[in-house]
């Protein structure tokens, strides 16, 4: 759950049916939100040890904060002997504002086995640096994995490029690689399967796309478990 529906909005009756729903089904949750001010990532980790998740992904990044990598290093740590002591991963997204070098540093002198890497193969696009640079760098770091598949082509003006969304196993994604090298590095994170899916006109319509190209993916996928 990440911060398009944020779990902090959630009342505590939906908290709780929300918990006891994902149990009786057998689903696991995984946290997701924005932002590193300690009182904010403390608010994540009480939702997480209520709803037994064992990871909090976050973005260093929010409209009323700093996203400068000594900021940040201060809030985490300020929290990160919490995170250990709760057996909960705090996750540090790539993102397009923070090279993938400044990010394995940050982890690497933080040095809290529960303050690892979100990977997400293609946020990092924004800042030049390709999917085998990523995994290249934060591949030692890697909990939690994104794997969103994409392609890249010319605006029809041939002026330029756009990189859109496709189902996994359709784009230029090496997805089998990177599950290759992330086992290299000894790491074995959970997986998200994340998509781009462009509007298609309605929501009923974009909603129908998005379940069409799940299933795609998931059958694409399944063959890695």
């Amino acid at each position: 759950m990440c911060d398009n529906l944020p779990a902090h909005e959630l009342s505590p009756v939906e908290l709780a049916t929300l918990r006891d729903y994902a149990a009786d089904l057998g689903v696991g949750i995984e946290l997701g939100t924005v932002g590193c001010e300690p009182d904010h990532l403390r608010q994540y980790l009480s939702l997480a040890k209520f709803l037994g998740a064992r990871l909090v992904r976050t973005l260093i990044r929010a409209p009323d904060e700093t996203s400068d990598p000594a900021h940040a290093e201060h809030c985490i740590r300020a929290v990160g002997n919490e995170f250990r002591c709760a057996g909960v991963v705090l996750a540090i997204e790539n993102y397009e504002n923070q090279s993938c070098i400044e990010l394995a540093a940050l982890v690497t002198r933080i040095s809290n086995p529960c303050v690892a890497v979100c990977l997400d193969t293609v946020n990092s696009l924004g800042a030049l640096e390709t999917p085998r640079q990523v995994v290249g760098v934060l591949g030692p770091f890697v909990q939690n994995l994104h794997i969103k598949d994409f392609s890249i082509r010319r605006v029809p003006s041939k002026m330029g490029y756009e990189v859109v969304g496709c189902p996994a196993g359709e784009g230029k994604l090496e997805i089998e690689w990177i599950l290759s090298e992330l086992r290299r590095h000894g790491r074995n994170p959970s997986v998200i399967l994340e998509q781009w899916t462009p509007w298609a006109g309605s929501i009923e319509s974009t909603v129908a796309m998005e379940e069409e190209w799940a299933s795609r993916s998931v059958s694409f996928l399944q063959k890695f478990d």
